[in-house]
C-alpha cells in the first residue's frame, strides 16, 4: 500500500502546490485537500490493519510526508500530524480504538500533548479541564489527544497522562495567526469538566516504557516502537520535506536567472551559487539518511520482538533533531543566496523558509535537550524522558 499511497500523493502534488499560496494567505487548508489525502490513504498508513489501516513501514510514511510538505508546508504538516495520530491511537486500549474507528476508518484525530489539562480522579475515570494551544488540523478532527496532569488529594500533580476526548466535549477557539505554517490553523482547544473514562487515558510513563495496552490487540512491530521515535521523526520529516521542496524550486527558478548586479551574468555560472545548492542538497540528504536509518533499525528490533537498546533510541533522537537542524541550515543557505526577489511575500522560497522555521520550534525539535540526552547516555548517566 505504501507505493500506492506515494503514487497517489504524487498525482495530487500539482494541485496542492497550486493552492499553497492561498492556504498561506487564508490560514486554512481546503477540505477538498484533506478529502484527497484521505482517499489516497495517507491518514491510514500507520493505522492498525484491524481497523482498515495499512500498518505500513513508518519510513514509507515519512517519505509521503516529505513529498506533501515539499509542495505546501502547511498541508504537509497537517498530513503528518493527523497521520501519526492514527498510530498513537493504536497504542490505546481496544475499547478506545473501537470508539473512534467504529464509525469508519477515516476518522481523524488532532492533538495538543503539553500537560496543560487537569485530571481529577472520579468513579470510572477522570474529570478533565484545560486550555490547550497548537492543535494542528483540529478543524478536520472528530477527536483530540490531550496532555494532562493527574491531580492528587492535596492538589499536587501525581501523574502525566494523554487522554482521548471527542469533539463534542471540547470547544475550538480560532486564535491561530503565525509567521509560518499559517495554513495549519493550529487553534486552541478548551475543555471544561468533561468525563474521560479510564480506557481513554494512558500514562506517558507506561508509553515510554513500551508497555502500552494497545499491544494486546495490535501485535505488529509498528506498535512496539517508541513514541519518542515515531512522533518526533514525523515532525522532522515534514520540516525536511519543506527544505527539499524549496531546493527543487530554487534550482528551477534560478536556472534561467540573469543577475542585475555584481557584474551581471547568468546566476548558474556563479561558483558561489553552485556551492550553495550543493551544500543545501548535502544537508537535506544527510537528514533523510540518518533519520530513516535509525527508524529502520528500531523497526527491525521491533519485528524481531527484541528489546530496543536505549543507545539506539537516544541516537534516533539525536539524529532526528539534527535532521531538523540540517534542514534549517539548508533552507537558510537557499534563502540567503536567492536574492532580493525571495523577500516578496508569497514567494515559494520565502514561504518555505517561514514554514520550516515555524516547524523547527516544535518541542520535538529542541536540539540542545535531545543532544544533551544523548551525551548523558554516552557518558553512562541515567536518562529519563518521555520523548525517547
Amino acid at each position: 500500500m505504501s507505493n500506492e499511497v506515494l503514487e497517489a500523493v504524487r498525482g495530487l502534488l500539482p494541485g496542492i502546490a497550486e493552492r499553497a499560496r492561498s492556504v498561506d494567505e487564508k490560514g486554512s487548508i481546503p477540505a477538498e485537500t484533506i478529502r484527497e489525502l484521505s482517499a489516497a490513504g495517507v491518514f491510514r498508513m500507520l493505522q492498525p490493519a484491524r481497523y482498515g489501516g495499512a500498518e505500513d513501514d513508518p519510513v514509507a510514511f515519512f517519505e509521503v510526508v516529505r513529498e506533501i510538505s515539499g509542495a505546501c508546508g502547511s498541508t504537509g504538516w497537517v498530513a503528518a500530524i493527523l497521520g501519526v495520530h492514527s498510530w498513537h491511537l493504536g497504542l490505546f486500549p481496544d475499547e478506545a480504538q473501537r470508539e473512534v474507528w467504529g464509525a469508519g476508518p477515516d476518522t481523524l484525530i488532532s492533538s495538543s500533548y503539553s500537560p496543560i489539562g487537569r485530571l481529577t480522579p472520579v468513579e470510572g475515570g477522570y474529570e478533565l479541564s484545560g486550555h490547550w494551544s497548537f492543535s494542528s488540523g483540529v478543524e478536520f478532527a472528530s477527536w483530540a489527544l490531550l496532555g494532562a496532569l493527574v491531580v492528587g488529594a492535596e492538589g499536587r500533580p501525581v501523574d502525566f497522562m494523554t487522554v482521548l476526548v471527542p469533539a463534542q466535549d471540547y470547544e475550538i477557539r480560532e486564535v491561530w495567526d503565525s509567521m509560518g505554517l499559517r495554513g495549519t490553523a493550529s487553534d486552541d482547544i478548551v475543555v471544561e469538566g468533561a468525563f474521560v473514562p479510564s480506557h481513554r487515558a494512558m500514562r506517558n510513563f507506561e508509553q515510554a516504557q513500551l508497555r502500552n495496552p494497545g499491544r494486546k490487540v495490535n501485535g505488529g512491530p509498528l506498535y512496539r516502537m517508541p513514541f519518542g521515535t515515531i512522533f518526533t521523526s514525523t515532525v522532522t520529516a515534514s520540516v525536511i520535506g519543506m527544505a527539499a521542496g524549496c531546493h527543487e524550486r530554487y534550482v528551477t527558478r534560478m536556472r534561467d536567472r540573469i543577475r542585475l548586479s555584481l557584474g551581471g551574468g547568468r546566476f548558474v555560472e556563479d561558483p558561489h551559487a553552485q556551492v550553495a545548492v550543493a551544500r543545501a542538497a548535502s544537508e537535506i540528504d544527510a537528514a533523510i539518511l540518518q533519520t530513516d536509518r535509525n527508524v529502520r533499525e528500531i523497526h527491525e528490533y521491533a519485528a524481531r520482538n527484541e528489546k530496543i537498546p536505549m543507545e539506539l533510541r537516544l541516537r534516533a533522537r539525536r539524529d532526528q533533531v539534527r535532521g531538523t537542524e540540517r534542514a534549517i541550515e539548508a533552507i537558510d543557505i537557499l534563502f540567503k543566496t536567492a536574492g532580493g526577489n525571495s523577500l516578496h511575500r508569497g514567494n515559494v522560497i520565502e514561504r518555505a523558509w517561514r514554514d520550516a522555521h515555524a516547524g523547527s520550534v516544535h518541542v520535538a525539535n529542541d536540539v540542545e535537550h535531545a543532544l544533551s540526552m544523548w551525551g548523558r547516555g554516552v557518558f553512562g548517566l541515567k536518562v529519563e524522558d518521555n520523548l525517547v
